[in-house]
């Protein structure tokens, strides 16, 4: 899974990615301190992996990986060349969903490019670019798709179709994301591959005071109002203290938070939003060598499951036992869990769920 960070200059933008990441990449109090690209790897915290850790003491514990990308802060005339929207646009197209930074909070020694805060304004600064962008490129496409036309094919006038709808829904403002087609429709759309139609993750920055009080914030309430609209997510951050909390052991963090009122951290935040806006599970294997942790979309069957950890296992498939997280825990050890008749035999129809714990069987 890889999000890129996005946001106008100066927004908290950079200072959150090397508090979730500890890259170390730089991060001031000025316009366009983001060049290139800086990207930092993340374990995704998961405590059942630490617990089956426990049960089994393997050798190894694998937890699954999100890649994060921190991408150069946008200005007005990006799709156009402005700034450095070039660059901009090329990193965004790579990553599987967004995660805007908006600054919620004002404050006299903090640099805004547009010198006042104003969360609906600069959503609709990123926005609209990202709409021109993706408008260019379906101009190309509708042209094409017409001269396609002409040799009578069928699909290319429902192409045609789905394009022009995209486009007029693009020019009133408003991102592909936030429309609905029908299962013909979204093959088509799948091979478009539009900026506007990744998942937004909106990341509200407040300030450290705005914690315990967030319903008092004016701009946090905007802002969900323009998330809803688009049926994106929303998340609140302090960019600041989520600076404090990399800086801290780990034995150390849940003291912290739990000064702050705080139930978890950006990170913790962040991981469970990406997972619900892209539709993510994960499923574990445990044993004496490895305890790991595996990404699947929901709705992945038990065979495309066992073909993430190799695809012998999903060419050869026999089944699959399973054992759900809580049952194991309840249980103590795999042996009881069996005994007790709670691991499963599932076969080429079992649809896998969030903490199934798995062993394939597959001859090849």
């Amino acid at each position: 899974m890889k999000l890129g960070i996005v946001g106008l200059p100066n927004v908290g933008k950079s200072t959150l990615f090397n508090a979730i990441t500890k890259a170390g990449a730089e991060s001031a109090n000025y316009p366009f301190c983001t060049i290139e690209p800086n990207v930092g790897i993340v374990a995704v915290p998961d405590e059942r992996l630490d617990m089956l850790a426990k049960m089994y003491n393997p050798k190894k514990n694998t937890p699954t990986v999100i890649e994060f990308v921190d991408i150069a802060g946008l200005v007005k005339g990006a799709s156009k060349g402005e700034g450095l929207g070039n660059k901009f646009l090329s990193h965004i197209r790579e990553v599987d969903a967004i995660v805007h930074v908006v600054i919620c909070f004002e404050d006299g020694n903090i640099i805004h490019v547009d010198g006042s805060i104003d969360p609906k304004r600069d959503v609709e600064t990123i926005n609209l670019e990202l709409i021109f962008a993706d408008l260019e490129m379906l101009d190309r496409r509708i042209d094409r798709t017409r001269k396609m036309m002409k040799s009578g094919d069928k699909k290319f006038q429902l192409e045609l179709e789905v394009s022009e709808a995209i486009k007029a829904h693009l020019e009133s403002g408003k991102p592909a994301r936030s429309m609905v087609f029908d299962h013909e429709q979204q093959l088509i759309v799948d091979q478009i591959f539009l900026i506007t139609l990744k998942p937004m993750i909106y990341a509200a920055n407040v300030s450290e005071n705005d914690l315990s009080s967030l319903d008092d914030n004016k701009f946090l309430a905007e802002l969900k109002e323009i998330a809803a609209s688009e049926d994106s997510e929303v998340m609140v951050i302090c960019a600041k203290v989520e600076e404090e909390i990399a800086l801290l052991a780990d034995d150390e963090k849940a003291d912290f938070l739990e000064a702050m009122g705080l139930e978890e951290s950006g990170l913790d935040k962040l991981v469970k939003a990406s997972y619900k806006i892209l539709g993510l599970i994960s499923f574990l294997t445990a044993g004496s060598d490895e305890v790991r942790a595996w990404t699947i979309i929901r709705g992945t069957k038990a065979p495309q499951a066992a073909g993430k950890i190799h695809s012998d296992f999903e060419r050869g498939f026999i089944r699959a036992e399973i054992v759900a997280y809580d049952d194991l825990m309840k249980c103590g050890t795999y042996a009881l869990a069996r005994e007790k008749g709670l691991v499963s035999s599932e076969g080429k129809e079992y649809v896998m769920k969030d903490g199934d714990i798995t062993l394939f069987r597959f001859n090849v």
